[in-house]
Parts: structure tokens; sequence; C-alpha cells
């Protein structure tokens, strides 16, 4: 997930707890993986936002059997600094994460505030602004915030959802003006928050008014949506990071919880759906897996492995 507001806890499934549903069409031969694409928040990570010593080992694993991993998340590059070990020492060395929902790949090698954007796909101002007009109108008392590659700024009656302190307090219109506020920096997405809609109806309302200008999408049990420019996704930009490592989705091994995930776990060869995943999610995987808690990625990489000839 995106938002670092405090997330319910998981409900463990038992219905779970022992199988897996496996991907792929029935019947088809199972292409052997080459790369493992993994949300973070309700996926690899457990609710207290830890990373279990069971799942670090099977990532590492992976790793040493020649499948590399990639982590792909909503986050920006900043909050993946509670996870770097983990990328970095425990995984895998290229230190590469793709944040915010694919408007952005990070070198993570940097540290804590001085990570390298490798690639950026930005949310052009004039686009952002239209999308600001065409949901504020279709969904009156929408507040909204911007997030750049290094600032967070948000509107006065944007709510504290996020644990840290915005860079600058402004309207959205004159946040995103050409000339205004961090022109240097470019924009990665802009949220939108509603103190009312039920989140569902919220993501359906904004991408019916805005849908055809920017890619909408949300992470957060909240009505927080998030948007980035046309055609940005967690799956095409993963899909970029496969061609330059000449790997096939059919290769690919995703896993996801959330809306935000739709798109990677439609496009992998194989995708798994965490037991506590949003029913869009396991409607877009092609197989299921146990929730986060219970470690429903090892799970499925430790299967995985265990077909390798």
């Amino acid at each position: 997930m995106t938002s670092a507001t405090r997330q319910p806890e998981t409900p463990a499934s038992p219905q779970l707890s022992t199988s897996f549903e496996p991907g792929g069409t029935p019947g088809a031969p199972s292409v052997p993986p080459r790369l493992i694409a993994t949300d973070l928040d309700g996926t690899l990570l457990r609710d207290d936002k830890s990373v279990s010593p069971r799942t670090i080992a099977a990532l590492a694993a992976a790793e040493e059997a020649g499948i590399e991993v990639f982590f792909v998340t909503g986050r920006p590059a900043r909050w993946m600094d509670g996870v770097r070990a983990v990328l970095i020492h425990h995984v895998h060395g290229h230190g590469l994460a793709i944040c915010g929902n694919g408007a952005a790949v990070v070198d993570l090698h940097g540290g804590p505030g001085a990570h390298r954007f490798v690639k950026v796909r930005e949310l052009a101002r004039d686009t952002a602004l239209d999308a600001v007009r065409l949901v504020r109108e279709a969904a009156p008392g929408t507040v909204f915030a911007v997030e750049q590659t290094y600032g967070f700024h948000q509107e006065p009656a944007y709510p504290k959802l996020h644990m840290e302190l915005p860079d600058v307090l402004a309207p959205a219109e004159e946040l995103l003006a050409p000339g205004g506020v961090g022109t240097a920096q470019p924009i990665l997405k802009i949220l939108a928050h509603h103190p009312t809609l039920d989140p569902d109806a919220f993501l359906a309302v904004a991408r019916l008014a805005a849908g055809e200008h920017v890619s909408i999408t949300r992470s957060s049990p909240s009505a927080l949506l998030e948007i980035s420019g046309p055609d940005v996704s967690k799956a095409s930009t993963l899909a970029l990071c496969c061609a330059e490592r000449g790997i096939s989705q059919e290769e690919v091994v995703a896993f996801g919880d959330m809306p935000n995930d739709v798109e990677m776990l439609t496009w992998a060869g194989r995708s798994y759906a965490m037991g506590n995943a949003h029913p869009a999610a396991i409607a877009a995987a092609s197989g299921r897996t146990v929730a986060n808690n219970e470690d429903g990625v090892a799970v499925v990489i430790e299967r995985l492995l265990g077909e390798r000839p």
C-alpha cells in the first residue's frame, strides 16, 4: 500500500493455510520463473511492517536459484528505508525497487534521503490540474496532496494520513500551477481523499470522471486515491524493467493484495493474490496464497523452488 496510515490487522485465513492454488492455465506447461515481483504492504510485509525470517530465507533462496526479485510498491522512495536492509543486504545486490505505483524506479544504495531515481514516469502539471478539477467536480469535498520525487505537499484540509509533515500547505491549484511549488522536481502522483465516500465507490467515480486522462487506483482502506500519469502502473513499469533484462511476462511471478496490484497480477505469467486480498486482486490473479501474516509469498516461492528440476 502507498499510505502510511495505520492499517487494520489482517485476519488469518485458515482455509488457505496448508495449500495454495497454482496459477496459469490448467493443463498448460509451466514456464520456469526468472523474476518474482512482489508488492510490500499487505503482501510481503506483515501487518507490523516486518519481514519474517521465513520470507527472507525464501527470497534469498530464489535469488540463489537465479530468480531475480523485484519489489513493486505504491510507497514513495523515502518510505523504503525501513525495508532497505532486506532489499540490499539479505536479498540481492542491485537495490532497485519500483515505487509510486510505477512512477519511479529507484536505486536504494544511496541510503536514507539519497536515493537515485533510475527512471521517472512523471505526471505533467497540466494533466494533474485537469484531474484535480474533474475529480473535485465529480466528488465535491475531495482534498488533494502532491507527491514529488523528494517532496510532499498538501491542501490545508487534507487529513494527516501520512506519518510526516508536508513541505507546503496550499490549494492544489496553487501547488500544481506552472512555476509553482517544487517546479524543479517531477510530480510522481497526486493523492485524493474524500471524507465520506466508500473507497471503491470513490474509485469508480474518479475513474469515470478522469480515467481517460490519468491512471487512478487505490491501496488504502480509506477513501484515498492515487493518481498517476496516463498508462503508468506497476505492470507497465515492471514490463519495461523486464524488457531491459530480456525477461518475458510468462517468466514473471507476481504477488499483490489491492486494486493497485490488479494490472501487475493480470500481466504476469503467474500471479497470486494474498489470503487477505481485495476482491479485485483476487479476480485478477491466476492463483491465491495465504495471508501476509502467514508468509503467503514464502509459501508459494518454496513450492516453486521445489518444482525446479
